[in-house]
């Protein structure tokens, strides 16, 4: 059994590491409330560059207007662009993007390799032997186009260079603080039919807007195309950090419950001792009295 000294140590640990957790809770807090703000700032140009494309895309022979909307006959090798964050302390955050990626590709029919944003999944790719092409971490929060478009750029070479036949993102979509779900996103090629979130545009009414394309379809492709399979990734982006903060200042405000629980445990814990050490001073003083009166 402790000592009343140990007693207070632990005590006073836990308490110490409660105000640690609280202060971090506090700090996701207010990234969390950043990462929103930037994740809804970039939906309204998400959302018109996804309309654009959709109806340039679907002009007829849709196969044969960019290498990058034509899809391999017989693909043989598959690119995947995993996000997850440079830190811990997030619960399952991390490893839950681990996991979904190995439900999906551990049996996959094709080779897989792999770039990884973020060094905690880095890291977990690395100890689970996966072949990995690129690193990209210690992005900053919230990142700027220019800060993550090497990305996009890379998934479109490996396309159209025949390294990589189908190229796929896998993120955190953020719901709200209580929800994340991990998504997965066909990026190359380019697959229209199946926009979703922001950019699902299927459910929306009203009349199509007609463009004239100057000065022809094929240089607006050229140019649209690669910088909004950019686009997908810096929304990913930003969805993952957002889901990032939200999940650590969820496991952030569990631990800080759990610790204040356990803090209380120790006290009650301490006192009980406390008493029962006080009430074997009394009956010693008792008895000594009593045995003082018997002489």
């Amino acid at each position: 059994m402790a000592s009343a000294r140990e007693m207070r140590l632990r005590i006073k640990s836990v308490k110490n590491i409660a105000q640690v957790t609280r202060a971090l809770e506090a700090v996701s807090a207010a990234k969390v409330r950043k990462a929103v703000q930037a994740v809804a700032a970039t939906r309204p140009y998400a959302t018109k560059a996804w309309q654009v494309l959709t109806h340039v895309a679907a002009q007829p022979g849709r196969q044969n207007l960019h290498p990058l909307l034509r899809e391999r006959t017989a693909p043989s090798s598959a690119l995947v662009i995993v996000i997850t964050g440079d830190r811990g302390l997030a619960g399952a955050y991390n490893t839950n993007i681990v996991r979904f990626i190995s439900e999906r590709f551990d049996d996959y029919p094709r080779p897989v390799r792999y770039v990884a944003v973020g060094r905690k999944g880095r890291d977990l790719l690395v100890r689970r032997r996966k072949q990995l092409v690129a690193d990209f971490s210690n992005l900053p929060a919230p990142p700027s186009f220019a800060d993550v478009s090497a990305i996009g750029h890379l998934a479109v070479t490996e396309f159209e260079s025949g390294e990589a036949d189908e190229v796929f993102l896998v993120y955190t979509d953020f719901v709200n603080i209580a929800r994340q779900i991990s998504t997965i996103k066909k990026l190359l090629p380019l697959a229209l039919e199946e926009g979703k979130g922001v950019m699902d545009l299927r459910h929306t009414s009203g009349p199509t807007a007609a463009y004239e394309y100057e000065p022809d379809l094929r240089v607006l492709l050229d140019e649209i195309i690669p910088r909004f399979t950019a686009l997908q990734v810096y929304q990913a982006i930003l969805e993952s950090q957002a889901s990032e903060h939200a999940a650590r200042m969820v496991a952030m405000h569990s631990a800080t419950d759990n610790a204040r629980d356990l803090a209380g445990a120790y006290e009650l814990q301490y006192n009980k001792m406390r008493q029962q050490t006080i009430t074997n001073d009394i009956l010693d003083i008792v008895g000594g009295a009593e045995a003082l009166t018997a002489a």
